[in-house]
């Protein structure tokens, strides 16, 4: 009988990519801290972070906070819009590199993708030095570095990915990676969001070897099915496919307040900076949206989602703030804080090869 090949997965993750095609375009911005999103105007500004390199990153500016923020943390920084046209353009380009390496392939938005490279390579040391070229290819063509995991499952290739960054390559095989995971955070797990986070420390729960070695049952005690899922993830098993046909679904943006606020003003201000971004992002990655979900996190961390659909597909930035300022009243209490706000826009229509009425 022959023997199975074995599965050999890459996840390519592009290094601060937006402000690094920042970068590239203004050679005289290198070196300093750049951060792209919103004008923060002496301070005054609204919008979130989108992204940012890692010299402003020392002074501890970081995607999704307030741009006011940001300008606190670091004045002298440059301060950049987002440029969605401009990003979009030159990820294609990469996108097409990385796909031509690829028995299977999965992107993930403009920035990051799965390559199933099995029949590719003989073996992970012939799958580090295909993610060798890929990185000296990326760098050649665009003059942008990226940060690959290689690993058996698209799991630990993504933990890979971010293990060492800025371009970074690391290359766990199927027998490290236990070891290889065991002493990781329990964040770093995908879909391990700050909630659960919080619940699996709060039970002793710290690594993903602490993770690996818990009693099962009461993981799905706590957990329900997800419990399950959890354990899995935290043995290194991952038996998901890579995906040919990425079709995106959402987009979203949310800030946590520096401060929890009941101020109904500061949050519906903040909705609509929320609601400008995202729109700036669907108009320029050629979308319509029917439906608007809101997110409200209180103090206490309990969470709450409300979402409306519309009879009809649109882009109209009215539209968005609008229909989240709706949904966000019934959360809106004078004796309950606010700790987090979001928007996600979902049910998205590609206009990009329809023809589009002007009114």
């Amino acid at each position: 009988m022959a023997k199975k090949r074995q599965r050999i997965i890459l996840h390519v993750d592009m290094d601060q990519f937006f402000a690094a095609v920042e970068e590239k375009e203004r050679p005289e911005i290198r070196g300093k801290p750049v951060v792209v999103g919103a004008d923060p105007k002496e301070g005054m500004g609204r919008g979130v972070v989108s992204t940012c390199n890692y010299e402003a990153r020392k002074y501890g500016v970081k995607s999704g906070i307030p741009i006011t923020r940001a300008w606190r943390l670091c004045p002298n920084a440059v301060y950049l819009p987002i440029n969605y046209s401009l990003y979009q353009k030159v990820s294609a380009r990469i996108m097409t590199i990385l796909r031509s390496y690829a028995d299977k392939f999965e992107r993930w938005g403009l920035d990051e993708a799965f390559l199933d490279v099995s029949s590719r390579v003989k073996n992970f040391r012939e799958a580090e030095k295909l993610a060798q070229k890929i990185k000296k290819q990326i760098y050649e063509k665009e003059g942008l570095t990226c940060s690959i995991g290689v690993g058996p499952n698209k799991l630990v290739a993504k933990i890979g990915s971010d293990f060492k960054k800025p371009d970074g390559l690391t290359v766990v095989r199927g027998e490290d990676v236990k070891a290889f995971l065991s002493l990781l955070r329990v964040s770093k797990l995908l879909w391990v969001g700050r909630k659960t986070e919080n619940k699996l420390n709060s039970m002793g729960i710290k690594t993903i070897g602490d993770l690996a070695s818990y009693d099962t049952s009461i993981l799905v005690e706590k957990f329900g099915a997800a419990g399950t899922q959890l354990y899995l993830s935290a043995q290194g098993i991952d038996n998901s496919e890579i995906q040919e046909r990425w079709t995106r679904k959402s987009m979203s943006r949310e800030i946590t307040f520096e401060e929890d606020t009941s101020d109904s003003n500061l949050i519906l201000e903040t909705l609509d900076a929320i609601s400008e971004d995202l729109h700036r992002e669907l108009t320029a990655s050629n979308f319509t949206f029917k439906t608007t979900t809101v997110k409200v996190r209180y103090a206490n961390f309990e969470t709450h989602t409300h979402g409306k659909t519309l009879l009809f597909f649109t882009d109209r930035l009215r539209d968005i703030q609008k229909i989240a300022r709706d949904l966000v009243q019934a959360y809106l209490r004078p004796d309950r804080k606010i700790r987090l706000i979001g928007v996600r826009l979902s049910n998205l229509f590609s206009t990009k090869k329809q023809m589009r009425l002007i009114d």
